[in-house]
């Protein structure tokens, strides 16, 4: 709870989100930091109008109204044998009655970056 405070009065300033976001990054623990690393930059550069600010505690990545697009869970979060990217219904996914809205991760390949900067691009329409 006291995460989620912090992050609805960050959200008045686009600096401090992407300041919590980075701070939480380096608190991680490896492989989750350089995932979560390199996702930024993935995401960064693949949509650059998303905001960057942490959602419960997690990185994620705003539109203008401040909805989140997409977030990466670290598998250290709930002990998870592996990490997950994801998308909220804000992200233009869609494709027919049903599609994926997470993706689990082990490792980050110059594959799995091209794909993830791909949905990143189609999330945000």
């Amino acid at each position: 709870m006291r995460d989620r405070v912090r992050e609805l009065k960050a959200e008045k300033n686009k600096a401090d989100g992407e300041a919590a976001l980075l701070a939480k990054v380096a608190s991680l623990p490896e492989p989750d930091r350089s995932m979560a690393t390199r996702l930024h930059a993935i995401v960064k550069a693949a949509a650059p109008q998303l905001a960057a600010k942490t959602w419960y505690g997690m990185p994620a990545y705003a539109d203008a109204e401040g909805k989140v697009v997409c977030f990466f869970q670290p598998a250290s979060r709930f002990g998870a044998r592996y990490a997950t990217f994801g998308f909220n219904d804000t992200a233009k996914l869609d494709d027919g009655a049903m599609w994926a809205t997470a993706f689990a991760l082990q490792t980050l390949s110059t594959a799995e970056e091209k794909k993830i900067a791909a949905l990143v691009k189609r999330a945000v329409g």
